[in-house]
C-alpha cells in the first residue's frame, strides 16, 4: 500500500547571532544612557515651558553683560577721574610751592651760616694776631691755616693708574678700604702730607682745602675725605716754600721714595715742579686754642719742717 506523499517541510533560517549578543549591559547602558528619572525631569520641564535656553546663547548673553559691566566700570572711572584732575592738579601746585618756599628758607639759612662762620673765623683771626706781636703773631696765622697764604713752593699731583685693578708684577697691596691695588689711598696721601711739612712746607692744600694741626685723611670705601670732605682724583698738592729746595727735599725723603715705589711697581701717576706764584686758601674754620705755661710746684713747708724737726 503506497502511502501518500507527504508535503515537504520548510524550515525557518535562524537569524545570526549579534556580534555583541554577550554585551548585554553594555548594550544596556548605550542604548539607554541617560536615566529614565532624569527622562521624565527634562519632560516635565518641556512640558512647562522651562526647556531652558541653549549653551551659546546662554554663553553669549553672559559675554555681552560682562562687555557692559566693563564698558560702566570704564566709563564710571573716567568720570571719577575727570572730575578728581582739578583738585589733584591743585595739590600738586600747593605741594609744588611748598618745596620751592623750603628751598628758599634753607638758601637764606645756609648764606646766614656762611655769614657767620665768615664772621667767627675773622674774629679767631683777629685773635691769634692779638696773641702776638708782628712778625710772631703772622706766623702763628700761616702756621694754623687762619689766614690766606700766598708764594712760591711746589705743585704734587698724583692720579691713580691708567688701568687700576691689577698690580704690575701681581704684587698685591693691603686691601684696607680699597679694592683695586692701583688707587691711591688715604695713607698715602698722608705720607705724602708728612713729607711735605717734614721737608719745609709752611702751608698745604689737597684739592683746594687748607690743611691745619687738626686736618684728618681718612677712607670711606674707596673716597678719600680730607676734613670728612670727599677728594676726587687727580689729587693735586700745593705746598708752599723755597720752590727748588723743597722739591728736591721731598723726592729725596722716604716719603717721596715711597712715592716713587708706588709709581714704579703699581703704576700711579706722579708729578712735582716748583712754582713761583701759588695760593692757598685760608682753612674754612679754625680752633684757636691756647696753652699757659704750667706754674711750678710750691714745696710743702709743713711737711719740710717735719721732717727737718
Amino acid at each position: 500500500m503506497c502511502g501518500m506523499p507527504q508535503p515537504p517541510v520548510r524550515s525557518t533560517p535562524t537569524r545570526p547571532p549579534r556580534p555583541d549578543a554577550s554585551m548585554s549591559l553594555l548594550t544596556n547602558v548605550m542604548d539607554h544612557s541617560l536615566d529614565d528619572g532624569y527622562a521624565e525631569a527634562a519632560a516635565r520641564k518641556q512640558a512647562a515651558g522651562e526647556g531652558g535656553l541653549p549653551k551659546t546663547l546662554r554663553a553669549k548673553l553672559g559675554l555681552a553683560v560682562g562687555l557692559v559691566l566693563a564698558a560702566l566700570v570704564v566709563t564710571v572711572g573716567a568720570a571719577q577721574a575727570r572730575v578728581a584732575a582739578p583738585v589733584v592738579a591743585k595739590e600738586r601746585e600747593e605741594l609744588v610751592d611748598r618745596v620751592e618756599k623750603e628751598t628758599q628758607a634753607a638758601d637764606e639759612l645756609e648764606e646766614t651760616v656762611d655769614k657767620l662762620r665768615a664772621d667767627v673765623n675773622a674774629r679767631q683771626r683777629e685773635a691769634l694776631k692779638s696773641g702776638g706781636h708782628g712778625e710772631q703773631a703772622d706766623l702763628v696765622s700761616v702756621l694754623s691755616g687762619a689766614v690766606e697764604v700766598r708764594g712760591p713752593g711746589v705743585k704734587l699731583v698724583v692720579d691713580d693708574a691708567k688701568e687700576a685693578g691689577s698690580a704690575a708684577g701681581g704684587d698685591a697691596r693691603g686691601s684696607s678700604g680699597f679694592s683695586d691695588t692701583g688707587r691711591v689711598r688715604d695713607r698715602d696721601m698722608q705720607r705724602v702730607v708728612n713729607g711735605l711739612w717734614e721737608s719745609g712746607a709752611e702751608a698745604v692744600s689737597i684739592n683746594g682745602q687748607r690743611l691745619t694741626a687738626l686736618s684728618a685723611i681718612r677712607a670711606a670705601g674707596d673716597a678719600i675725605l680730607v676734613d670728612n670732605r670727599p677728594l676726587v682724583p687727580p689729587y693735586t698738592v700745593l705746598a708752599v716754600g723755597d720752590g727748588e729746595r723743597l722739591s728736591r727735599a721731598f723726592q729725596d725723603s722716604a716719603d717721596g721714595l715711597y712715592l716713587n715705589a708706588l709709581q714704579e711697581n703699581f703704576g700711579i701717576r706722579t708729578n712735582i715742579s716748583a712754582q713761583e706764584d701759588l695760593r692757598l686758601p685760608a682753612a674754612p674754620s679754625v680752633i684757636v686754642r691756647t696753652a699757659q705755661p704750667a706754674q711750678p710746684a710750691q714745696p710743702n713747708t709743713e711737711t719740710t719742717e717735719k721732717g727737718t724737726s
